[in-house]
């Protein structure tokens, strides 16, 4: 199972919300680098990078922190924030990352997320299904799509995807355990999907439990952040 410590971004400072609220925001550095740095030097591979300036903006802010990393270190980097047309998609990839997470552009447009599939293969796409309630929600958290996680996740697979990444948002920021209980209908349903959980690891014995339904990765970012699991715990 990948272990993906997380780097959300607002004015180019490392921080976090609380169930994906722009007003409940922590700071945690002001050098995302460093951090970056710090989990390469814990031994980790991967890094999940979210742009929420470019979330709520609708289209990438923070691409000059992206390409920092990918420069200065060797972490495998999934991108996500903002990316919402043609040209938007080109700028992580041109800036270094590996993958990119698609949100809401993969609810309104996903005939122009199937095209994407096919230009960048999909492989280098992650469709990021941000949950509350088990409907999707869409820029930035900010608006209900009213469509169903199943529905969604089935519709994408007819398309050839390979990656969800899901968050259950009133988890999100929290540490009082992941969606366990949704990742293991969605397992069910779609046994063959490289599931990544994201929102509410407190504990490595919520990243087991994510482990023991299969999921193909873990997001973990406050618990980081907070001292709640130590980067050292994390070399699985």
């Amino acid at each position: 199972m990948r272990i993906i410590p997380a780097i959300d971004i607002i004015d180019g400072k490392c921080v976090r919300l609380y169930q994906g609220d722009y007003n409940q925001k922590t700071i945690y550095s002001e050098d995302p680098l460093d951090i970056a740095k710090r989990f390469e030097d814990a031994g980790l591979q991967y890094l999940h990078l979210v742009d929420l300036d470019g979330a709520k903006a609708k289209q990438i802010v923070n691409h000059k922190v992206l390409e920092k990393i990918t420069s200065k270190t060797s972490l495998l980097v999934d991108f996500g924030g903002g990316i919402s047309s043609d040209e938007m998609i080109k700028i992580p990839f041109e800036c270094g990352a590996k993958q990119v997470t698609i949100g809401s552009v993969a609810v309104k447009s996903p005939e122009t997320v199937a095209r994407w599939m096919k230009l960048y293969g999909a492989d280098a796409i992650i469709i990021g299904a941000d949950v509350l309630k088990e409907k999707i929600q869409i820029h930035g958290w900010q608006e209900d799509s009213k469509l169903y996680i199943y529905d969604f996740i089935a519709n994408y697979l007819e398309k050839g995807i390979q990656y969800v990444m899901c968050t259950d948002i009133s988890k999100d920021g929290t540490m009082q355990g992941a969606a366990t209980d949704l990742y293991q209908k969605i397992k069910e349903q779609f046994p063959d999907l490289k599931l990544i959980a994201s929102g509410g690891i407190g504990s490595l014995n919520d990243v087991e439990a994510c482990a023991k339904i299969s999921c193909e990765g873990v997001i973990i970012g406050k618990a980081i952040y907070e001292g709640k699991i130590k980067l050292t715990d994390l070399r699985f």
